[in-house]
């Protein structure tokens, strides 16, 4: 077992470098459709640790322990790894020298492999032992079992007054089911059977006993099943396979396996609804729609898999706000920020069941329904689309803006939800340059960069449309917009826009990341936008590993914390898309490598949700967050964004050309192979290679009239 020393507590958060044991002692995870399981490498759920562990159904935890042990010892880890399809779970264990009055057993004599798949008929495992002993082995095999249905906002930490009843636990000969009836009359069962037969099975425990002999083996399945229900998501599956496999191919074989890795990854947490693909946010705790998660993954990956956007569209058009409910932070044309099942959002004890409070979902609604149709040229599901792009921007000219200033801002309704609403959620992650906390209504810098982009983004549809005055009203507004919004904002003390302005308009003058956003939506200016680059690739800002959420010259900063110094990977991605967006593809480049740099030291080379922001060391890794998600969607898609980014690739409306504006690739990379680039029924096979200060582009295969261009 890994000693605590490991880790170090800062308030109620952990934290563990990169290349301590505790690190190698990180979760494996399953998923499929609306269930998910986080094991510990040995393959067992234990109540240890950050308490995450698991077998989870509808933000409920179904199993919460399920522990394998041989005659009375833990087994020793030899290998543990997950497929590289994220389909298979497969664990190599061994026993130490062992003793007994009528035995003596040799140090790895035994061997276990535990082999775990979770499908829509459950979670199934598969334990083969094997004696490679020369004498016969009496074998005791017990599990360990508990079903504590915690609700997933307990198992982060909130406190319940009242619980609803564990029932009985059922014991059959080869069976075990517990049960729970929540305070919601919901009553959730998890059956494991188990074949064949134990010897013996108890409330909590299992036990096979069984002499082995030499170079025999003894074979055990198992399945656990959980009672499902209702969700606002019914329907939903796993949708394996979607993103287009094999489309990528590069000259490095290394960020070939980051390029697996976050593509197997998208495809796990990817769950088919009635609407079509859409990205689940990232596991343990974010594994649902989130309005915020889904657009970003879908603009990340819009260039290569077009359907996923056209799925968020569509799940978020359906779950738009009609009405007005405080409770829910819900206001007519609001997208939605996230949907939970489980007791607690059943019962009103968390505003998350359907909950709306996002400042920025709604503007980036509207910037990827304008980006999906660049892309695809599909007229009938934009027509199908615009009731609900014409009542967000409505609510973004009405709601979002309630004081008329021109700015969008937020101020929560409920004082159970969010009390910051931009991707930066945390309490204490919008701050004065003293570290006085910023008053609410707030308005971000990086929303009204992507209101600037739902207004033109607005137009360019209501043009394709026919309605030119609606076009016209909202480009003469994105104009207005992006010539106060740099009279407000921009602080050139710092070299930088404010991270934000208070309800007194007062700038929040901190260097943050929220800056560069300014760039990806285009509201900057190409003398604003060149100082943004260079604040945000200064020492303070740029770790070696990216850019920090806060530099390090602020009040708040702490490398530790969750939006105040750490790295996140899409923060990042959108970053460069915004450098190499004004031209500053080198900046662009900088931030590519950093990040392929931090996968080669993370584990299964995936870049988890966030990372600590402690500067680059020689000869060491990142130091991890370890309550990072990690499968993260926009984490995993950041390597698509940054990869779009640098070739400067784009495409026309009409579906008929393909455009590389200015190509790079980084230095790591000397040729990429782009093979069934499709635009609607169209598609090229292409090969770049790397020059010192360009790349070159050539058509392998062309089906169709679809024209390639490149600009050097």
């Amino acid at each position: 077992m890994t000693s605590m020393n490991d880790l170090i507590q800062i308030n109620d958060r952990w934290y563990v470098s990169a290349t301590s044991a505790r690190a190698d002692s990180r979760t494996r995870v399953l998923k499929h459709g609306e269930a998910f399981a986080v094991f510990d490498r040995l393959g067992d759920i234990q109540p240890v640790g950050f308490g995450e562990q698991g077998l989870y159904l509808d933000g409920t935890r179904h199993l919460s322990r399920f522990e394998l042990g041989l005659n009375d010892v833990q087994p020793l880890l030899l290998n543990s790894a997950v497929s590289r399809d994220n389909r298979e779970f497969s664990v190599d264990l061994t026993l130490p020298a062992l003793s007994g009055a009528d035995y003596a057993l040799a140090s790895h004599s035994i061997h276990i492999r535990r082999i775990k798949t979770l499908d829509a008929d459950g979670l199934h495992e598969t334990v083969t032992v094997t004696n490679y002993g020369g004498a016969p082995m009496p074998l005791q095999l017990t599990l360990q079992l508990e079903a504590d249905y915690a609700d997933l906002f307990e198992v982060r930490g909130r406190h319940r007054a009242h619980r609803g009843n564990p029932l009985p636990v059922r014991c059959t000969a080869s069976a075990l089911t517990f049960g729970y009836l929540g305070l919601d009359g919901i009553e959730r069962r998890t059956r494991i059977s188990f074949r064949p037969a134990p010897t013996r099975i108890g409330p909590q425990q299992v036990r096979y006993e069984q002499t082995l002999q030499p170079h025999d083996c003894l074979v055990l399945k198992w399945t656990i099943r959980s009672t499902p229900r209702a969700h606002p998501t019914a329907g939903a599956r796993a949708c394996h396979g979607s993103l287009p496999d094999n489309v990528l191919y590069s000259s490095n074989e290394l960020f070939n396996d980051w390029l697996a890795r976050s593509s197997a990854d998208l495809d796990l947490l990817t769950t088919q609804t009635p609407f079509g693909p859409y990205p689940y946010a990232g596991v343990p705790w974010f594994s649902t729609a989130f309005g915020r998660d889904g657009i970003i993954t879908a603009l990340q990956t819009l260039w290569l898999w077009p359907e996923l956007a056209r799925g968020v569209l569509l799940y978020l058009a359906d779950g738009q706000a009609r009405d007005y409910d405080a409770l829910q932070d819900a206001e007519p044309g609001k997208i939605l920020h996230e949907t939970r099942g489980g007791e607690m959002a059943t019962l009103g004890e968390i505003p998350f069941g359907r909950y709306y409070g996002s400042i920025d979902a709604t503007p980036l609604f509207v910037v990827l329904a304008a980006r999906y149709f660049e892309r695809t040229a599909d007229l009938q599901t934009i027509r199908r689309l615009w009731p609900a792009v014409r009542a967000a921007m409505d609510w973004i000219e009405r709601d979002g803006d309630r004081d008329g200033d021109g700015f969008v801002e937020y101020q929560r309704r409920n004082e159970q939800g969010l009390e910051q609403q931009g991707w930066k959620d945390s309490g204490d992650a919008i701050s004065h340059a003293d570290g006085s906390d910023a008053r609410a209504p707030i308005a971000l810098c990086e929303v009204q960069s992507y209101v600037y982009a739902a207004r033109r983004g607005a137009a360019q549809l209501a043009r394709v449309l026919g309605d030119v005055p609606f076009a016209a009203e909202q480009e003469s507004r994105a104009q207005a917009l992006r010539q106060r919004f740099d009279e407000a904002f921009w602080c050139d003390e710092i070299g930088c826009y404010a991270l934000a302005l208070d309800a007194d308009k007062r700038p929040c003058r901190v260097r943050s990341s929220n800056a560069g956003h300014a760039l990806w939506g285009g509201i900057a200016s190409a003398e604003r936008a060149h100082r943004v680059v260079r604040t945000l690739m200064a020492r303070d800002s740029f770790s070696g590993w990216g850019v920090r959420t806060l530099a390090r010259c602020e009040a708040r900063y702490n490398p530790m914390s969750y939006h105040n110094g750490s790295i996140w990977p899409h923060d990042n991605a959108m970053l460069a898309e915004g450098f190499a967006r004004y031209g500053h593809k080198n900046a662009a480049l900088r931030l590519f490598t950093a990040l392929f740099d931090a996968s080669l030291h993370m584990e299964l080379a995936r870049l988890p949700e966030l990372f600590c922001g402690f500067p680059r060391l020689r000869g060491q890794g990142p130091t991890l967050y370890p309550v990072a998600c990690s499968p993260q969607a926009w984490a995993a898609g950041s390597l698509f964004q940054m990869l779009r980014a640098s070739l400067g690739l784009h495409f026309a409306a009409d579906g008929s050309q393909i455009h590389f504006d200015r190509p790079r690739l980084p230095e790591w990379m000397d040729t990429l192979e782009i093979r069934d680039l499709r635009v609607g029924e169209r598609s090229v096979d292409l090969s770049l290679r790397r020059h010192a200060n360009d790349v070159s582009i050539n058509v392998l295969r062309r089906q169709g009239n679809l024209q390639v261009n490149v600009r050097i």
